[in-house]
């Protein structure tokens, strides 16, 4: 029998039992957020080992791609570096928000943030590693850390899940043509296997590039700086498997356009915009993954939310390619190319599993119009003397036609350098029309600011030139019945944030302001306002309670 205590103490054991099974079930119902670390490096084509070229000697990402997928129809939005990253960044194409320009300061839409921010709302730790190029200065709400100066992922609070980006530069265009002494350096990192003889490159060179020493060396340097670049991928890894992370890390590699060299960056054709994607997801992903599906990487920014957990908010223009929130493959991905640098040109192109179809809206412009930093590779100055001599062939001369055609289209199965032009065969022009009507729709659909001449977009953004700046936050305080004070910061710029900081709490990092401040009175906190392309507002400092 039992007592009326022994029943009541039952009854406490049987809630405090329910209880537990509650916050058990709860808590298997909120699977562990995972962390992502995206490894990109620059100015690379899929030259790698595993996907299948020949010369290429990179043991780490072919381990990675051995352990998740290889995506095979990855392609960039953008052929060159800081357009392309503006689209990653904020999840739209840049020419939506007027960022298609080479090297322009833009201010983007008021409702446009970096993408990291919302990781960072999220709860995430965000870090970049250096480098930005995004058209627009970074915002101090974009990362909790920036820079050099810091430890990537190490940095964070136990337990707090992370988002970390690590850009690698040693393959970028300017270190195919750098100092030889630098490059000896360069190659005594590497193993013997790994360096690539300039007497061997011949064999290699696209049929578009004439076969001379200089571009010779320029094409052995570009596979050198591959393999010292696959060095580092595997430093990076080694990092994160010292760190007991490896199993609870998405890693996403990628490059933010294709090779560096002469009709590849900048340029809309597969030598451009066709880039190396590879995802490590353990658990999820099956080893030895191979992916045909068309991506483009301006479908990174609402994928890496969606894996996080996060919404993705209705104006990004991406899909989600991975987990369980899998959007269905597109038709057509789509690219742009405006201004290079000094050099004005207009192209759109759509890339299908099989055409690439390219519209020249600028066709009285040849392809050879000079662009200064371009011109610094010795293959393209040689290229140039050779093409003044006429002593080109016909695949190497179509670069100096005196006008562009004002439509083209490649089979990429049957000619992977996209040398035949079928845009005038009549068996094709079914592909043709369909491909030309999907470019019209999808500009309309991203409210493509292609056809606006640049200093008409520039002057809607900095009338008279002059950058706006955010306006300073304003501040008020309560103090709390246990003594602590509450901050509440509110910002009347359209589409600003608010950051903050302070000694005690976050040292010299600037934390996203989300919800009110709570803080020991007396101390110091300083908070400002920002916004993409604003100069930031003048900092507020106070003493709490004060």
């Amino acid at each position: 029998m039992f007592t009326r205590g022994n029943r009541l103490l039952a009854g406490v054991l049987a809630l405090l039992v329910l209880g537990w099974w509650l916050v058990g079930s709860s808590q298997a119902a909120e699977p562990k957020r995972p962390n992502i670390l995206w490894i990109s490096c620059e100015d690379i084509s899929p030259n790698l080992g595993c996907y299948g070229d020949p010369w290429a000697s990179t043991p780490n990402l072919d381990r990675l791609a051995a352990q998740g997928a290889r995506f095979t129809r990855a392609f960039v939005p953008a052929p060159v570096c800081a357009v392309m990253r503006c689209g990653v960044i904020t999840g739209v194409y840049s020419c939506s928000i007027g960022g298609q320009h080479m090297r322009s300061r833009i201010i983007p839409p008021p409702h446009i943030k970096c993408f990291p921010e919302y990781l960072r709302r999220a709860g995430y730790w965000c870090t970049n590693r250096w480098k930005t190029d995004y058209q627009f200065e970074p915002p101090p709400s974009a990362w909790d850390r920036n820079g050099r100066q810091h430890d990537d992922w190490r940095g964070r609070q136990p337990g707090q899940p992370f988002f970390c980006v690590i850009n690698l530069t040693i393959s970028h265009e300017s270190q195919a043509r750098h100092d030889p002494r630098f490059h000896e350096q360069l190659r005594r990192r590497l193993r013997p296997e790994q360096i690539h003889r300039e007497e061997d490159a011949g064999r290699y060179l696209p049929p578009y590039i004439p076969n001379t020493p200089e571009a010779r060396r320029n094409w052995a340097w570009y596979y050198d700086n591959i393999s010292e670049m696959d060095r580092q991928v595997g430093e990076i890894l080694r990092r994160l498997e010292e760190d007991g992370l490896a199993d609870e890390t998405i890693v996403v590699f990628w490059s933010d356009h294709g090779q560096g060299l002469p009709r590849g960056k900048r340029w809309l054709y597969d030598s451009g915009i066709h880039v190396p994607l590879i995802v490590r997801w353990p658990g999820k992903i099956a080893p030895g993954t191979v992916r045909e599906d068309l991506v483009s990487l301006i479908d990174l920014a609402p994928t890496m939310l969606a894996l996080a957990g996060v919404p993705v908010p209705d104006y990004m223009q991406g899909r989600v390619f991975l987990g369980p929130k899998t959007q269905p493959e597109p038709k057509y991905v789509f690219a742009h190319r405006d201004r290079m640098d000094e050099t004005y040109d207009l192209f759109r192109c759509v890339r299908g599993r099989r055409f690439l179809y390219i519209r020249n809206f600028e066709p009285q412009r040849p392809y050879s119009q000079t662009i200064q930093y371009m011109d610094l590779m010795p293959a393209m100055q040689q290229w140039r003397r050779l093409a003044a001599a006429d002593k080109l062939n016909a695949w190497q001369g179509l670069w100096f036609v005196p006008h562009k055609p004002v439509e083209e289209l490649y089979d990429t199965q049957a000619d992977p350098h996209n040398l035949h032009n079928l845009a005038g065969d009549p068996r094709y022009r079914h592909v043709l029309q369909e491909m030309r009507q999907a470019l019209e729709r999808w500009q309309v659909e991203v409210g493509d600011l292609g056809m606006i001449p640049e200093p008409v977009l520039m002057h809607r953004m900095k009338p008279l030139g002059k950058v706006p700046t955010t306006a300073q936050p304003t501040v008020q305080q309560k103090r709390l019945p246990d003594g602590r004070v509450q901050i509440t910061a509110q910002c009347p710029t359209p589409g600003s944030s608010i950051v903050w900081r302070s000694r005690r709490h976050t040292g010299d990092r600037w934390a996203l302001y989300t919800t009110p401040l709570v803080v020991p009175a007396g101390d110091r906190v300083q908070l400002k306002a920002c916004r993409l392309g604003y100069y930031d507002s003048p900092p507020v400092t106070l003493q709490a309670g004060k």
